[in-house]
């Protein structure tokens, strides 16, 4: 093998863009999840007497529906009209909050697992409270779908004040 020259190894390039953002981790006191419902000023005077001069997180979930198991399929995904839809909602939330005097950070995640984007974001925040905005569902609803506040104060555990409220 004298003769055979060596193989010339190239570093990998990234050929693809991320298809979406890194989490943000600045850190909050509470956190306002809402299911793609307006949040009501209720809401937002609550996250800010129990905030203590804390910044305040909102997130705001547009679903995606249908299963991971199936084939991709773009119909499911939200439409640019219902995202553009959700971070109005943040904006605005985020103005009542520093309108109130606090400081506040948004975030507009488009999930599959609702609970799962709620708990992660929480987690990742360091957040003492969450407060969850979604809408009463009949009975057999929640038999299908689950609570979202029951789901995420479970999944988040005892260190973590869980509140729910409709819009």
């Amino acid at each position: 093998m004298q003769g055979r020259p060596s193989p010339v190894r190239l570093p990998r390039l990234r050929l693809r863009k991320k298809k979406w953002d890194d989490q943000p981790t600045q850190g909050a006191a509470v956190l306002i999840a809402s299911s793609g419902d307006v949040v009501p000023r209720a809401a937002v005077r609550w996250a800010v007497s129990m905030s203590d001069g804390e910044p305040v997180a909102v997130i705001s979930l547009a679903r995606i529906y249908g299963s991971s198991f199936g084939l991709p399929n773009p119909g499911l995904m939200p439409t640019k009209k219902e995202l553009e839809t959700q971070r109005t909602q943040v904006t605005k939330t985020l103005g009542l909050i520093e309108k109130a005097g606090h400081e506040g950070w948004g975030q507009v995640a488009a999930t599959r697992r609702p609970v799962k984007t709620i708990v992660a974001a929480a987690r990742a925040r360091g957040v003492r409270h969450v407060l969850v905005i979604a809408p009463e569902a009949p009975r057999w609803r929640e038999i299908v779908e689950g609570n979202l506040m029951k789901d995420v104060a479970r999944r988040l555990g005892a260190g973590v004040h869980v509140e729910g409220m409709a819009p």
